[in-house]
């Protein structure tokens, strides 16, 4: 049996029962990545001398009667995280050569658990795209379309299991990171609650390993499958053990449901800052009539929504403050200039992101007090429902577009430009308030290009999105192998 495209779920339970050892599943993850990765280019730092040597040491523990979560498990692992003797570059060519001694903590957890590291998947230069490119490791591809982006910035990782090199990843997301590539290359993704998984090590090659509270970014699993997602959080859940004076676990609240119809669903797909393409919306409305077909309650509006322009404003002023935060102070004092101009009836994202690189701190605790607001509506939102379904971007996956300023590339939403950037409003809608958001496919466009959705929950409930992306899987399907 080839097991390639097997979930981490089956192979666990193929490894237990004897049918398949870690080293056999090993050397056929290997082998795929050797005869297929260089058209892909996906794993960008392959390490497999020690995955070997890591199946080989899985394999004894479970002869000797051992039997954790992940143990034999073959996975890759984002490059932005730090493995200890391997590059961590972001793809920025003035660090090819910067090599941790020490692993990140989500690494050490998933080596712990017992997981054998393929190697490292590739990103954009800093993290900051929504393709995977950089000058060190090139231009990862799609394999539903080769002149397609799997997205970014963990786009290697999605491109990884969409070809079945490794059964989950780790990946990272503050713009959609996660949720992206999972919906452009037809897997799974969860981007958990801030705060929920400690993010120490998952830091760029300038700066020190230290324990972090990230604003908006999250560090979280990727798979084929939803079960997997659960899975895979459920090892990397939990605060830093240097900030909280031990290591332990935390206790997540079930599921609200087991049933889809006991789920109250809100269900969105236009937004008032752009459209949503014809392909995503067919996306959305599968989803939409799964829920229904299966009991669910389904609604499409709701005045307990928090406003979803003003969340759009918010989210756009954080990010790009944040991105901008060290820049010289020429480039600052440009910027300001640019922003003074600005006519204060100007609403669009392009003066958010402009006047969101120059807030200064007074601005900034403002803006951060709207985001409590806004937290504060999605507690009162979610007393009444359940999770929120709505798109990840408003298109399926696009072609490669290397254009050097972001700023100038547009993105065609069926036929019509619209700023590059304008597309993260949807993946912001969590990410703003740092509420879980799991990503699942849900089948194809008429082009043949993967759709995926992302399902919403509330704050530290993941196991309420986690189990409806189960719920949706079984009622219509999930991960198909590209053709």
């Amino acid at each position: 049996m080839e097991w390639n495209f097997a979930t981490a779920e089956q192979l666990v339970a193929a490894m237990r029962a004897g049918e398949v050892s870690s080293v056999e599943l090993t050397d056929e993850a290997i082998d795929r990545i050797e005869r297929d990765d260089e058209e892909i280019n996906a794993i960008c730092v392959p390490d497999f001398d020690r995955a070997r040597a890591a199946a080989h040491d899985a394999d004894k523990a479970r002869a000797r009667g051992e039997d954790r979560p992940l143990l034999g498990v073959p996975v890759t692992v984002k490059e932005c995280y730090n493995v200890a003797g391997l590059p961590t570059t972001w793809g920025m060519p003035a660090y090819r050569d910067h090599v941790p001694a020490e692993d990140a903590v989500q690494v050490a957890r998933v080596k712990a658990a017992g997981a054998v590291v393929l190697g490292k998947t590739n990103v954009p230069l800093g993290l900051q795209d929504l393709q995977s490119f950089n000058e060190i490791y090139g231009t990862t591809g799609n394999l539903w379309d080769h002149d397609r982006t799997p997205g970014g910035s963990s786009g290697g990782s999605a491109a990884a299991l969409a070809a079945g090199f490794g059964a989950l990843s780790l990946g990272t997301d503050i713009a959609g990171s996660l949720r992206t590539p999972a919906h452009f290359c037809g897997v799974y993704a969860h981007k958990p609650t801030l705060g929920l998984a400690a993010s120490r090590g998952m830091v760029p090659p300038s700066e020190p390993a230290l324990p972090v509270e990230l604003d908006l970014a999250v560090v979280g699993p990727m798979a084929r499958s939803a079960r997997d997602l659960t899975l895979l959080l459920d090892v990397m859940a939990g605060p830093d053990p240097l900030t909280s004076g031990k290591a332990y676990r935390l206790t997540l609240p079930p599921a609200r449901h087991e049933r889809l119809s006991d789920f109250r669903v809100l269900v969105l797909d236009e937004h008032p800052f752009l459209p949503t393409g014809s392909a995503v919306r067919a996306g959305v409305q599968r989803v939409a009539d799964a829920l229904t077909d299966g009991g669910a309650r389904v609604e499409r509006h709701s005045s307990l929504l928090p406003d979803l322009a003003e969340a759009a404003t918010l989210y756009t002023q954080l990010l790009f403050s944040g991105s901008v935060a060290r820049f010289p102070v020429e480039a600052r004092e440009q910027l300001q200039a640019r922003a003074a101009r600005l006519s204060a009836d100007d609403r669009s994202l392009d003066a958010a992101r402009l006047r969101g690189m120059v807030l200064s701190h007074s601005d900034w605790l403002e803006t951060h007090h709207r985001r409590e607001l806004h937290r504060h509506g999605w507690r009162r939102f979610f007393a009444e429902f359940d999770a929120v379904v709505c798109p990840i971007t408003p298109t399926p996956a696009f072609p490669h577009d290397h254009h050097p300023d972001l700023l100038e590339r547009r993105i065609d939403i069926d036929g019509t430009e619209h700023p590059f950037f304008d597309q993260l409003v949807w993946a912001g809608l969590a990410t703003m308030p740092g509420l879980p958001a799991t990503a699942v496919p849900t089948g194809l466009s008429t082009d043949g290009l993967p759709v995926g959705v992302q399902l919403i929950g509330p704050m530290f409930e993941d196991r309420t999105p986690l189990r409806l992306a189960e719920l949706l899987e079984q009622a219509m399907g999930g991960f198909q192998a590209p053709r």
